[in-house]
């Protein structure tokens, strides 16, 4: 009769009896005439050992590191005083009877757990994102985006599939990549999911999507990416932009709150704090916060029409002291610095009702309410230098009546770094592109180009 798998997090429901377990082979160590396995799957990990009369003992021979194997033994308690407490399944071995290679490892360039430099960390992530840190990294942003979904069904929002292909670029002037497409017409790859969140809204009033946004900057910086994962939503029927940031804060703490019930131990294996959040988040107008960093921290910042990246850490630094927050809204951005569908206010002419959300020195949202009115819409497009026919597809939702509207748009990849205080966003992408890689380096396929 075939033996079921058994999940290694189930080991302690089956002390003293039978199991078959699957994964792989974390470690290998040879005591006496004892062989030792840490073997884990994608449950956790568990200590296997093969005693010298066992039939597993000649298959046990030939296994290293990252083999996959199937493994049949019995579940014992260890006894009191092998017990570690500090790893799971610390209380139990598994003893080993049969092992089965399914896939043997090959040509490993370092051991899985060592560390390295970060560029040799992404020359090699079908390996290194094996690593613990590596999959503690990911599990928490699987978390953030959970939650990020959660939150907002649970406010009445209806996800969509926003198209990463466009036919225009939804910012009006950002660096978008070209794609060559049919009957010898342009696409690009779409800069954010904008247009399309706002036309849901005369769908489903209320729409997220969580989507692939590319920037075609030619950026080279710890924050930026040429891919990233955007979570944004739009809503209808709000009196100004503070209602957005409202429903973001809501969405915010729910985050947190999820991550910190789930992630405890990776905060602590990373040595991050978790993140402070007062009962509500601090709004200041980019005025204020200029006047803050010159009267309070003596950095030059008055008449700027945007916040430096050390504007940024400075204000975020102050009002954690301040506000025991490691989160800042930073409002009233100026009308030059913003898109053409961002709402100006009518009580601070030149001045938007848009915000950015400061994590820890960083933004990691934009947002604010929208033009709704076509014929105003129409007007600012025009003022941007840009020609309304290029988002004639876009405008059709205007033509047909919008409510009042406003949304937002979340870096997954910035949010789970500053959530984890890795100081590069690379480090919290699965497959990272920018200047200089798209899996392959860059630079080394020029290099071999030339010598052909």
């Amino acid at each position: 009769m075939r033996m079921e798998r058994t999940l290694i997090t189930d080991l302690p429901n089956h002390i003293e009896h039978s199991v078959k377990i699957a994964g792989w082979i974390n470690t290998r160590r040879d005591q006496g005439k004892m062989v030792f396995f840490d073997i884990r799957d994608a449950s956790g990990t568990v200590q296997g050992v093969v005693l010298p009369k066992s039939a597993a003992f000649e298959a046990a021979k030939e296994i290293r590191s990252e083999f996959v194997v199937s493994i049949e033994g019995v579940v014992n308690k260890r006894p009191e005083n092998n017990i570690n407490h500090n790893v799971q399944n610390g209380d139990i071995e598994l003893e080993i009877q049969a092992i089965q290679i399914l896939s043997i490892a090959i040509d490993l360039p370092f051991e899985r757990e060592a560390e390295v430099n970060l560029d040799t960390y992404l020359d090699h992530l079908p390996y290194t994102l094996r690593k613990g840190k590596a999959q503690e990294i990911f599990k928490l942003q699987a978390t953030i985006i959970e939650a990020f979904r959660g939150s907002l069904r649970n406010q009445r929002f209806i996800e969509f599939q926003a198209p990463e292909l466009v036919g225009t670029d939804a910012e009006g002037g950002a660096a978008a990549f070209e794609v060559k497409y049919y009957y010898d017409k342009k696409a690009y790859l779409a800069t954010s999911p904008q247009f399309y969140k706002q036309i849901m809204v005369g769908v489903f009033e209320r729409a997220f999507t969580t989507t692939k946004a590319f920037r075609g900057e030619k950026h080279s910086t710890t924050r930026h990416m040429s891919e990233y994962a955007t979570l944004d939503f739009e809503m209808g029927f709000i009196e100004d932009h503070r209602d957005v940031m409202a429903t973001l804060e809501t969405c915010i703490r729910h985050v947190i709150a999820e991550v910190t019930k789930k992630h405890t131990d990776t905060f602590k294996l990373l040595g991050a704090e978790l993140p402070l959040l007062p009962e509500s988040i601090p709004i200041f107008k980019l005025q204020e916060v200029q006047e803050i960093l010159e009267t309070k921290l003596g950095m030059k910042a008055l008449g700027e029409p945007d916040l430096e990246p050390e504007h940024e850490r400075q204000i975020c630094q102050w009002a954690k002291k301040e506000y025991n927050s490691d989160f800042v809204f930073v409002t009233h951005y100026p009308v030059s610095k913003r898109p053409f569908y961002v709402f100006e206010d009518e009580q601070n002419p030149g001045f938007t009702k848009s915000f950015d959300l400061l994590f820890r020195g960083l933004e990691i949202t934009t947002g604010g309410q929208r033009i709704h009115d076509y014929d105003v819409l129409v007007d600012k497009i025009v003022k941007k230098g840009l020609v309304p026919e290029n988002f004639s597809f876009y405008l059709q939702a205007f033509k047909a009546g919008m409510p009042p509207h406003g949304g937002c748009a979340t870096g997954l990849e910035r949010i789970t770094a500053r959530m984890l205080n890795l100081p590069n966003i690379k480090e919290v992408t699965l497959f990272p592109r920018d200047l200089n890689r798209i899996d392959i380096l860059l630079s080394d396929t020029d290099d071999e180009d030339k010598n052909n």
